[in-house]
């Protein structure tokens, strides 16, 4: 492929010279050690690196060519391609030079603030049931026709994606279902992508420190009903409950779900417990009974997002029920730590105010005694949700345990200080223990028979990133030796 075919529908600055546009490619990239002889190589600012400082690399190990949004140094004019934007640009030429699998395969892309992990785990399990070879992209991890790969960010960069995509062809899949950041949105990571079905589940306040305030917040979880650089999704599946679902305008055909009237997908008769979940779908006149092992409110919301999606790409609803029942857990997603204890410990990903509320919610739906609720917030993200969480573990905890969660470069104690603002505004008994692994001994400690432990913030992460280091933690194995260090196990206390 040549460079002027895999920069086909690039918006350029400068035109392409001729000489360039005749050269020959064989692949692409976006960091230098990646690039090799006949090579084109996107420079662009990222988070922890600006590309542009490594082009002179890239052509060092033979790249053909540098592609960026910044002016050509003199040094490196000849082989330098300026656009308008460079993870458009890399978009645009990662679809090229895949040969475009997506308008292929059935993409589905969900997006919101809490419930996008476990509505895809969701999804991918009833695509599965229905007999497709699929591709999982998300948080946890990527799962392409069943084996597991790790999970760099939650919406990776499109030239990953597309060749992700291209690998699920060639093993012969066809559907994916993917969590798309708003990050991803606003860095044009899924550019020029074409999605079967986009899916909304909610906005709550996080990622502030990224955007400049909700509605920002909101224009970028926008673009993927709009088409982000390509054609708008056939449907878009629109939490009708949510305020913010209801205000996205696409051209796509809407179905919304929901709770509430006026949903096309609801679901009634609900039944919550230990065991999980049983209620009926209803829709089109239609009610198809549903079972979940995955429990509480805000997993009735996840199994429907998921059920109407597939819906939208034509699943039929005992297949999907099927898929559903499937699902037992959501790798950190109230994951249950069982050691013999003669009360709950539950590992979950809650990092925003909405979202603990929500786990505890699920926690005290399951009339425990008491629940007591570990929770940190992380360093280097948005300041002011700290206070926020403190005051929501307090709302319906009966002990809260504030700790460190990721403090990145910043001073574990300060990040504590900011949440306990929070905190001190209910009468909640609390204990303030830096040491995360302290804070979960001390809280299985407190536990009585009957009673639920709740640690929340890093769900499935198996390190903690410090200011000096990153260090193994997982909050599940960790959960798991204390346990095991007051003497439960599998044959009980």
């Amino acid at each position: 492929m040549t460079i002027g075919q895999m920069l086909e529908g690039v918006r350029l600055k400068v035109p392409l010279p001729a000489v360039l546009a005749q050269a020959v490619v064989e692949g692409l990239a976006c960091d230098s050690r990646q690039a090799g002889p006949r090579f084109l190589f996107f420079a662009f600012p990222g988070h922890q690196a600006d590309g542009r400082a490594f082009a002179a690399d890239a052509l060092r190990r033979g790249a053909a060519g540098v592609v960026s949004e910044s002016p050509a140094p003199e040094a490196l004019r000849e082989r330098w391609i300026e656009v308008q934007h460079g993870r458009q640009a890399l978009a645009v030429a990662a679809r090229n030079y895949f040969a475009r699998p997506d308008e292929r395969l059935v993409l589905v892309g969900v997006t919101g603030t809490n419930g996008k992990t476990t509505t895809a785990y969701l999804l991918d399990s009833v695509f599965r049931a229905a007999g497709r070879t699929t591709l999982l992209v998300g948080t946890v991890e990527y799962r392409l026709a069943g084996k597991a790969l790790p999970a760099v960010n939650t919406t990776p960069e499109s030239l990953e994606l597309f060749r992700l995509f291209a690998e699920l062809e060639q093993a012969g899949g066809t559907h994916v279902c993917m969590e798309v950041s708003s990050h991803a949105l606003a860095l044009g990571r899924v550019y020029a992508m074409r999605v079967h079905t986009a899916v909304f589940t909610n906005l709550t306040r996080d990622h502030l420190d990224f955007h400049t305030g909700m509605e920002d917040y909101f224009a970028a979880k926008c673009r993927l009903f709009e088409g982000a650089g390509a054609e708008p999704p056939r449907y878009a599946v629109l939490n009708w409950d949510d305020a913010w679902g209801r205000r996205i305008r696409t051209s796509a055909e809407v179905l919304s779900y929901g709770l509430e009237g006026g949903a096309a997908v609801r679901a009634e008769n609900i039944s919550a417990g230990f065991e999980g979940l049983r209620f009926e779908v209803c829709w089109k006149g239609e009610r198809v009974p549903a079972a979940s092992a995955l429990p509480g409110r805000m997993n009735v919301y996840n199994i429907l997002a998921a059920w109407t999606a597939a819906l939208a790409c034509g699943i039929a609803p005992e297949v999907i029920a099927r898929g559903i029942r499937e699902c037992r857990a959501v790798p950190g997603r109230f994951e249950k730590v069982e050691e013999g204890q003669l009360f709950l410990v539950v590992v979950d990903y809650a990092h925003t105010d909405d979202a603990l509320r929500n786990v505890i919610g699920v926690a005290r739906g399951l009339d425990p005694k008491r629940v007591i609720t570990v929770f940190g917030c992380g360093g280097d993200r948005d300041r002011t949700k700290r206070p926020l969480m403190g005051e929501a573990a307090a709302e319906l905890s009966d002990l809260v345990v504030l700790t460190s969660d990721n403090p990145r470069s910043e001073d574990p104690l300060a990040i504590i200080n900011d949440a306990l603002v929070g905190l001190c505004r209910r009468d909640t008994p609390h204990v303030v223990e830096p040491d995360r692994e302290a804070a979960i001994r001390r809280a299985i400690e407190e536990a009585a028979p009957g009673d639920i432990v709740i640690v929340a913030g890093k769900g499935h992460e198996t390190c903690q990133v410090l200011k000096d280091r990153t260090i193994p933690f997982d909050d599940r194995e960790v959960a798991r030796k204390v346990l095991r260090g007051f003497g439960y196990g599998r044959a009980g206390p």
